[in-house]
């Protein structure tokens, strides 16, 4: 057994949270900024500012829901990368500097296992084996989980995360930041057939994504047809837009559960909440008779309970550090162990 206080502020959100063995949410603090939305994206050097402010106070708040002290804790866990380094250091230096206090172990963990960890809140006795598509703003890699601590990416975009093609189309569109919601529910009264867009040809066998080609036919489609963002035609241009991103994903995810002989995938990050994409791994699923592994919207979401649970896993496999050396990154490769 093992009680572990998670910290997560790789962006926008500040959050802490206390979990038990991995498994059982104690308590879940998540304190989202709002102060992005008029510069249609998240500004670095903002994001840390209000991390500073409210780091400590959600820190606070999580012990207290949970009921418990710096010294009913096993150890802390904390973002490390990847991330806006701004934002990462003040939840990193948080957690450090709360650890070195308490005389706890620190866990450093990767923000992409963090999701995947997501899996197990949602489903504690599922075993932790699967296919996953890892989806939001700044990734999209496919991942075969042998088991704890053993990742191997299969697939990944070359350029645009999917999240982000998102939030620029809907840019394009005049949609207000974070703009994926946005697209999501306009294009469900769409027609996608009206404006169909391919997926981008890469070579064959390939798992990677690219989203860069789709993004730069939306434009030139709003150049080239007069009345597209219309509010009557809109909805058609984004339900292309959105066919053609669900089904890559869908597509490439099918092909790494059908290699890799598994019979369980799931579907995580903050676009796994999309309902299109949703929808298309469900029938998915159906059709290959796997089991679908989609966590709730807020274990999806970028949050400290699944940075929590993937801390207990590395602090049973002795996998922590001194709270003094270890520092944060902007990018940094799924570790396994």
């Amino acid at each position: 057994m093992s009680l572990v206080l998670g910290v997560e502020s790789s962006c926008d959100e500040t959050s802490a949270a206390i979990v038990r063995n991995g498994r059982e949410i104690l308590s879940h603090v998540i304190l989202s900024q709002d102060i992005h939305e008029v510069y249609g994206g998240v500004v670095p050097e903002l994001a840390s500012r209000e991390h500073v402010k409210t780091i400590i106070p959600v820190i606070e708040e999580a012990l207290q829901e949970a009921d418990v002290t710096a010294r009913d804790l096993d150890a802390v866990g904390a973002t490390s990368a990847p991330g806006l380094v701004g934002a990462l250091a003040v939840g990193f230096s948080a957690a450090r500097s709360f650890a070195w206090a308490a005389g706890l172990p620190l866990v450093p963990v990767h923000h992409l296992e963090g999701h995947l960890f997501s899996v197990r809140l949602a489903w504690p006795d599922v075993p932790f084996s699967f296919v996953a598509l890892i989806v939001s703003g700044g990734h999209t890699e496919l991942v075969e989980v042998a088991r704890e601590g053993s990742y191997t990416i299969v697939g990944e975009t070359r350029d645009d995360a999917a999240g982000e093609a998102y939030d620029k189309v809907a840019k394009m569109a005049g949609l207000p930041y974070p703009g994926g919601p946005h697209v999501d529910r306009l294009a469900a009264s769409g027609d996608g057939s009206r404006y169909p867009f391919r997926q981008a040809r890469l070579e064959k066998g390939s798992l990677d994504f690219s989203f860069s080609g789709i993004k730069t036919a939306v434009r030139y489609t709003i150049r080239d047809h007069p009345g597209v963002l219309d509010e009557e035609e809109l909805p058609h241009l984004l339900a292309g837009f959105q066919e053609s991103v669900v089904s890559a994903l869908r597509d490439r995810a099918r092909d790494a559960l059908r290699l890799s002989g598994l019979d369980r995938v799931a579907l995580v990050g903050g676009v796994a909440a999309n309902r299109a994409l949703r929808a298309a791994f469900e029938a998915m699923a159906a059709e290959e008779g796997a089991t679908l592994l989609v966590p709730p919207p807020v274990l999806c979401t970028d949050n400290a309970a699944m940075i929590a649970s993937a801390a207990a896993a590395r602090l049973a496999a002795g996998d922590t550090i001194d709270s003094e050396s270890h520092g944060v990154a902007s990018d940094r490769p799924l570790p396994s162990y």
